[in-house]
Order: structure tokens, then C-alpha cells, then sequence
């Protein structure tokens, strides 16, 4: 029998209204509910990306969850950034060879060699979830050769950080940093870095005023920029003259802005939408990716496109990828698995690596670098069309 159009009609409003489940019902309260609030675990119970978000919920207390789990406003961008994977139906493709799939994992990131197309984002604080903080990041990215792009606003300093790295010197590390109009200040900071040994610079632009973020606001816990910031091209080009090293733009949101950057002469940007802790409503980097992909896939080849958002699973990864986006990049996930220290970082680096493969060859991918846009149905998703 067909539908009324009555019912029809009623179809969005059913979807507006369904639960959000910030994780999704795998079974994990059956079998560790009665784990006692305040400990953890043990990590061999971590399956997937999202049982670390569900570890450190119970386990730290509310204003460190608070930090990492807050997002913008109403938290619709942020609810967004995980949900939007979903509308996107995968196009498996079958009686493939796809034995040597793990083989392809490795990819180069701005030139550089890492072990897979994913890496640590920058994120602040993570000494609210482990006292070793972003050491365990840069020691788990070492020994699972992924990148990792500490924060400015670490709870580390630059030169902590640095010194956690192995002293043969073969780490590959970016500094992410926010900057002002202290010229100053600046000049320090990129000497610094450059003198700490990173390789590239990223420079987070999508947070140009303080961030309207009422859940944190809540718990002390709100955005660390509250001014408003004078960010163009001019000062971009402004700062290439202050360093050598290259200065990766990320959180870029539209299609106008990957050609300005194109223009520009950038040599690698990030779709991001600071984790929906900052505009609510701003799209998802698999969105932008897409609305760029549809005005010209080609410009996937004119810079290296990064993005990061909403990863919690190999699929996730696999859809940005097919696309064109060169690499993923994750920050939560990381943060919550670091509440089990340096093996939980390793093992949550691991879990994603063996479901992207796994991911692939199940979609009939042989070769990770040869997936493309024609194994995803990137049209009709079946809840808004």
C-alpha cells in the first residue's frame, strides 16, 4: 500500500524529532553499565572510536567532559558533524581482489610519509583527561607514525612538547596556533615553533570572535578567544614573511574560499567547522567537501584539502576520501581515548586504521588511493530529498 500523503508530509518532522545519540546503542551500557563512575574500563572493552567518548563520560568529571564534549549554541552544527556520515549510502562493489588493502594505507601529508590517511587535530587541554597530556599524543603518533598537530593552547608548553619526542629527531609534528594583531607575539610564537623543529604551521581561522558556546559557559569552560580578530589574505601573506615554514590554513567552509586559498597559493587547507563549538549552523567539512567536489573535483588536485568533524568511524573516513580529501582529521576521539594515557591513544589509532581497511575492502576498494566519488550515492540520501 502507498503511503498517504498525509504521512508524507509528517516524514520530516519525524526526523527532526528522532533522539540524537551522541553514541550509538552498540551494547555497550548491557555490558559495562555497571562499571562505577569514576574509573575506567579496561581498554580491552574499547571496540570502536565512540566506547572511548562513552569511557570518559563516566569517568571524568563534568566540567573536563564538559570542555571536550561542548559545542556551539544549540549544538545543531555539532549534532550535525556526526550525523551527515549517515545520509550518505555506500555503493559496494563486489568480486574484487582486495587482499592487499592494508598495503595502501600509508599516504604522504604535505610531503611528509605516515603510516595512514588520518591524524591527531589540535585540541587543548589534555590534562583534563590524562596528567601526561599531549605527551601521550605525540608518543602515540610516534609509534603508530600518524601525524599529530598539537594546540596552541595545549596544556603542555611548545618546548614540553617538543621534548616528548624521541631524540633521534624523526617526528614529524605541525604547530597549530591562533594569532593576533601582537605582531610580536607572533614573530615568537613561529619562531618558536620553527626552532622546536615542526614542520608546518597551521593556522586556525574559523574562529575570528569568541565562541557562542552555552553548555561550556555553563561549567567556566567556554572559548579561550573572546576578541574579535583582523584576519585577511593581506595578514596571511603578512605571516609568510615572518617564517619559513608553510602555514596550512584550516577551517575553511565554502568552495569561494578553497579557490581564494588556490589563489593564494596555500599549500594545504582544512574543511573544518571547529567541531561545531563555534558557528552553529556552519556545515560539516563532508559537506564543504562535497559542495566543492560538485563546482570542480579537480580542485581537489590543485591543493591538498584536509578535514576534519565528526570521524567516529572507518566509513566516515572513507566517504571524505572518496571525495578527494588527502587526509582525516580526528580530535575528540583522541582526547576521550587519552583518559586510558598513551595506550589508549595507540589502541584508538589502531581500532581506526584496521576499520578503514576493513571498510574498504568491504566496499571493494583494492587500492585506498583509488577510491573515488562513484562508491558513494552522494544523491537522493533519503532524508531530505
Amino acid at each position: 500500500m502507498r503511503p498517504s500523503l498525509a504521512l508524507l508530509s509528517l516524514a520530516p518532522v519525524a526526523y527532526a524529532a528522532r533522539p540524537f545519540l551522541n553514541e550509538a546503542d552498540t551494547g555497550i551500557d548491557a555490558v559495562l553499565g555497571d562499571t562505577p563512575e569514576g574509573t575506567l574500563p579496561d581498554l580491552d572493552d574499547m571496540l570502536g572510536l565512540p566506547d572511548f567518548e562513552w569511557a570518559a563520560r563516566h569517568y571524568l568529571n563534568d566540567s573536563s567532559y564538559t570542555y571536550y564534549r561542548n559545542g556551539a549554541a544549540g549544538e545543531w552544527s555539532y549534532r550535525n558533524n556526526l550525523e551527515v556520515f549517515g545520509r550518505y549510502r555506500l555503493r559496494p562493489r563486489v568480486m574484487r581482489d582486495i587482499t592487499n588493502v592494508e598495503s595502501t594505507l600509508p599516504t604522504s601529508i604535505l610531503g611528509y610519509n605516515f603510516s595512514a590517511p588520518f591524524y591527531i587535530s589540535p585540541c587543548a587541554r589534555a590534562a583534563l583527561g590524562h596528567p601526561d597530556a599531549e605527551a601521550n599524543f605525540v608518543k602515540a603518533a610516534y609509534e603508530e607514525d600518524i601525524l599529530y598537530i598539537p594546540s596552541l593552547y595545549a596544556s603542555l608548553s611548545m618546548d614540553e612538547i617538543a621534548a616528548a619526542k624521541p631524540a633521534n629527531g624523526s617526528q614529524v609534528i605541525f604547530q597549530q596556533v591562533y594569532l593576533t594583531s601582537n605582531d610580536t607575539a607572533t614573530q615568537a610564537i613561529l619562531d618558536q615553533a620553527e626552532a622546536l623543529g615542526s614542520k608546518a604551521i597551521v593556522f586556525t581561522i574559523d574562529g575570528p570572535a569568541g565562541g557562542n558556546r552555552h553548555r561550556a559557559n555553563r561549567y567556566g569552560v567556554g572559548s579561550a578567544n573572546t576578541d574579535y580578530s583582523l584576519w585577511t589574505w593581506a595578514y596571511y601573506n603578512k605571516l609568510r614573511n615572518m617564517t619559513s615554514l608553510p602555514i596550512i590554513i584550516k577551517g575553511i567552509q565554502t568552495v569561494e574560499d578553497v579557490k581564494m586559498a588556490i589563489e593564494e597559493k596555500v599549500p594545504a587547507i582544512i574543511l573544518s567547522n571547529h567541531g561545531g563549538r563555534q558557528l552553529d549552523s556552519s556545515p560539516s567539512s563532508l559537506e564543504t567537501a562535497l559542495e566543492v567536489y560538485e563546482e570542480d573535483p579537480d580542485l581537489f588536485n590543485q591543493i591538498e584539502i584536509w578535514a576534519d568533524g565528526g570521524v567516529r568511524y572507518g566509513v566516515d573516513a572513507l566517504k571524505l576520501l572518496a571525495l578527494g580529501v588527502k587526509a582525516v582529521g580526528l580530535g575528540r576521539p583522541f582526547m576521550y581515548a587519552n583518559s586510558f594515557g598513551v595506550e589508549g591513544v595507540k589502541k584508538a589509532i589502531q581500532l581506526l586504521k584496521h576499520e578503514i581497511a576493513i571498510d574498504a575492502g568491504n566496499l571493494g576498494v583494492a587500492d585506498l588511493k583509488k577510491i573515488d566519488a562513484s562508491y558513494v550515492k552522494w544523491t537522493n540520501n533519503g532524508w531530505f530529498s
